[in-house]
């Protein structure tokens, strides 16, 4: 007896005991019945504990502490000096009893239906979301009124699973201790509405203009439409879809027997006053605070609501020296420069893709539209790398030598050079260094020229780009690129072949002080290093003394670039790079309706603008600035020969130079209609399509073009990216390629 009263107890103490005796070889490492069924109590009773925890701990928060806690700023790239805010916040509250009844049920119809009758969660609506999400989908919340508002404290910092159990209890705990009407009115006084107001007085002020006690039933239903996503459905940003919201309201009320159809029916969609900027975009930083929120944007890890209540610090890449220089060094531009000329300037780290100044225009509160992310204009010779770079991979050495003739029948097109000059027989070195046009007509008929768009396209040049074909002529730069593309393609250069995306946010900390993004991103290699070596070495030779860029070979220190000016000229650049650091600078000329305009002389270069004159100055007094300090470093060098370099400024047979620093001054009249233009020496009609006009939203700068070659029009609507409706400087015609 005691033996088996032993054994007993024996068993006893062994439930737990694994592997379980006298089972098979899975099933003795199953768990038993007993162990399931105290797991699952076990796991009931500790949520249970949790939630009473919880539900003792949190405090209901006074209205006052809401939204206003916190607000987004940016800084430069030492994460301590500040650039600008993202909004500036207002709040005015209001009792409930001072708005019009319509106001209140506006709101239930269109956010929450069952207001009136849950307990301040929706348990279905928390079950859908959570199904939603375990399958993949975009993550959904399943609030209600209360719970929107409780968010309205927490400021998204509880995206998590856990985080919304804390929204959830607090909003269980509102709900017991508040009547319904004080949670309508503590929603409408804490909610945004976009425009940097924060509840329903300031939303009608900066809306209508008007107090929320003088709302009109209309007026009423868009401020409730674009609660959900106030900055994309903004009716000056995005009218289709504050409409369509609009109206969805009055159904709802309709639905709801809040309204009767016809008086739904009366209501017109009500107009609203322009929206105001916020002063920390006014002057040259605009720019860079508009291009920061459309790469977060862009990025899909925000919205423009997230950046604007958020709480986030971001910090950018740009240096504030640096960018100092660069607005220093377009406002140094002579003062009889025309109105309407403009000039965009970006900088960055090639190795990593990092922005270091960027310079999109004079004041951004005057014109909503960024010279370096949105507007374009043809490219001109600064496409001339592309195809050599085409022809070293295909065999041909920068030694091999072509006819330099002016004027030249190549194929079913006539082509000149800019300064009128036969040069003979010369190699692409010196064609190189002095932009001649027919000699690289030639090399692109040989490479063929859907190689040239090849490069181009791997070398950062986006593959939409207008005008960019695979005609003969396309070594000319007939494509209209923007700044922040030509800068990327041109870092790949300097980067020996690796390219990196640019980007100018550096990274976000939330309100927590938690790191939520970096932009930081790893190198594609794209082309054979050598290959870079080789084509550097020949755009050293634009910089040296007598050649189409020498003004920017004054820096004194190896600098490689190309100039590049466009039949008219509709445009002028200078592209250049050290081993450390790449610079474009774009200038171009936009007439009175948007449209593209040849650029008028002015200064000492009155008689006219090419790529290597105002351009070039400008690149030299910024890098001057930006490099001080920086050290000297030379640039790899080509293994084995390549042309067997010719001793500067030294002519070959029947060589001749144009003055020092003669610039690249178009040699050909401008087309007397610049809307249908004369065809131009290349070939092709170079015409303009709308330029870049000031009327673009300030929500976006998504890679959207109105505009392009042969008047192609393409643009991308996003509810987070904006409508920016990027008009496009610059034509799908030819374009000479001076210079």
């Amino acid at each position: 007896m005691a033996q088996a009263s032993t054994r007993k107890g024996h068993r006893r103490r062994k439930i737990w005991n694994y592997p379980r005796r006298g089972l098979g070889p899975v099933r003795r490492w199953m768990p038993s019945w007993r162990f399931l069924v105290a797991s699952f109590f076990s796991f009931i009773a500790l949520g249970a504990a949790t939630f009473a925890a919880l539900y003792i701990f949190i405090k209901v928060p006074d209205p006052s502490d809401f939204a206003l806690a916190k607000r987004t700023t940016i800084t430069y790239s030492d994460a301590h000096t500040q650039m600008g805010t993202f909004a500036d916040y207002d709040r005015v509250p209001v009792k409930l009893e001072t708005l019009p009844n319509y106001v209140s049920t506006a709101i239930v119809a269109s956010e929450d239906q069952t207001f009136y009758t849950n307990n301040g969660i929706d348990l279905k609506g928390i079950a859908r979301a959570i199904v939603n999400n375990v399958k993949g989908g975009a993550r959904q919340g399943g609030s209600t009124l209360t719970q929107q508002y409780v968010e309205r404290f927490y400021l998204g910092t509880t995206t998590g699973y856990a985080g919304k159990l804390k929204e959830a209890i607090l909003a269980l705990k509102i709900d017991r201790q508040q009547s319904k009407e004080e949670i309508l009115e503590n929603y409408l006084n804490t909610i945004y509405f976009g425009r940097g107001a924060y509840g329903i007085q300031v939303a009608a002020q900066k809306y209508f203009g008007i107090d929320a006690s003088q709302l009109s039933l209309s007026q009423t239903a868009l401020l409730v439409a674009v609660v959900p996503a106030p900055s994309a459905w903004d009716p000056a940003i995005n009218p289709e879809r504050a409409q369509e919201r609009w109206q969805r309201v009055l159904t709802n009320m309709v639905k709801e027997g809040y309204l009767d159809q016809s008086e739904a029916n009366a209501q017109t969609f009500p107009e609203t006053r322009e929206p105001k900027q916020n002063s920390s975009f006014a002057g040259p930083a605009g720019y860079v605070l508009q291009a920061a929120t459309n790469e977060l944007i862009n990025s899909g890890k925000f919205t423009a609501d997230d950046l604007n209540t958020g709480g986030y610090t971001i910090v950018t890449t740009i240096d504030k020296e640096k960018q100092e220089a660069a607005i220093a060094a377009v406002d140094a531009l002579p003062e009889d420069r025309p109105e309407n000329n403009y000039v965009s300037l970006v900088s960055a780290d090639p190795k990593t893709g990092a922005i270091y100044a960027l310079y999109g225009g004079k004041d951004y509160l005057e014109r909503e539209r960024n010279g370096v992310t949105q507007d374009r204009a043809q490219g001109g010779s600064t496409f001339k790398p592309f195809t050599l770079v085409a022809a070293l991979e295909n065999g041909i050495p920068l030694s091999k030598r072509y006819a330099s003739s002016t004027p030249m029948k190549i194929g079913d097109i006539e082509v000149q050079n800019f300064d009128g000059i036969d040069r003979g027989h010369i190699n692409l070195l010196t064609a190189t260094k002095y932009s001649v046009n027919t000699v690289f007509v030639q090399l692109n008929a040989e490479v063929g020229p859907d190689k040239t768009r090849d490069v181009a396209i791997r070398a950062g040049i986006p593959e939409d780009t207008p005008g960019l074909d695979s005609t003969t002529t396309n070594v000319l730069g007939s494509a209209s690129p923007r700044s922040i593309d030509m800068l990327r393609a041109y870092a790949t250069f300097a980067n020996q072949g690796v390219r990196h995306e640019m980007y100018l946010v550096s990274k976000v900390v939330n309100a927590s002080g938690e790191e939520v993004y970096s932009g930081k991103n790893g190198g594609k290699r794209v082309f054979d290093s050598n290959v870079m070596a080789q084509l550097t070495e020949a755009l050293e030779g634009v910089t040296q003394r007598q050649a189409t860029g020498a003004t920017a070979g004054k820096l004194e220190r190896p600098v490689a670039g190309k100039t590049g000016t466009s039949s008219g000229p509709w445009s002028a650049w200078f592209a250049g790079y050290i081993p450390q650091m790449v610079t474009v600078v774009d200038m171009y000329q936009i007439g009175p309706n948007g449209e593209e305009q040849v650029l008028d002389g002015f200064g000492k270069y009155w008689y006219g603008i090419g790529g290597g004159s105002f351009p070039a100055e400008v690149w030299l007094r910024y890098m001057e600035k930006a490099t001080e300090g920086m050290p000297v470093e030379n640039f790899v060098k080509p293994e084995g020969a390549t042309a067997s370099p010719i001793p500067r400024n030294v002519p070959e047979e029947k060589e001749t130079t144009a003055p020092e620093d003669a610039g690249e001054t178009e040699q050909i009249p401008a087309p007397a209609n610049p809307v249908n233009p004369a065809p131009s020496p290349a070939g092709g009609a170079a015409t303009p399509v709308q330029g870049a006009g000031s009327g673009s939203s300030s929500s976006g700068e998504s890679d959207s073009t109105n505009g392009g070659s042969g008047g192609s029009s393409e643009v991308n609507n996003s509810e987070e990216g904006g409508d920016s409706g990027e008009s496009g400087v610059g034509s799908g015609g030819n374009s000479d390629g001076n210079g």
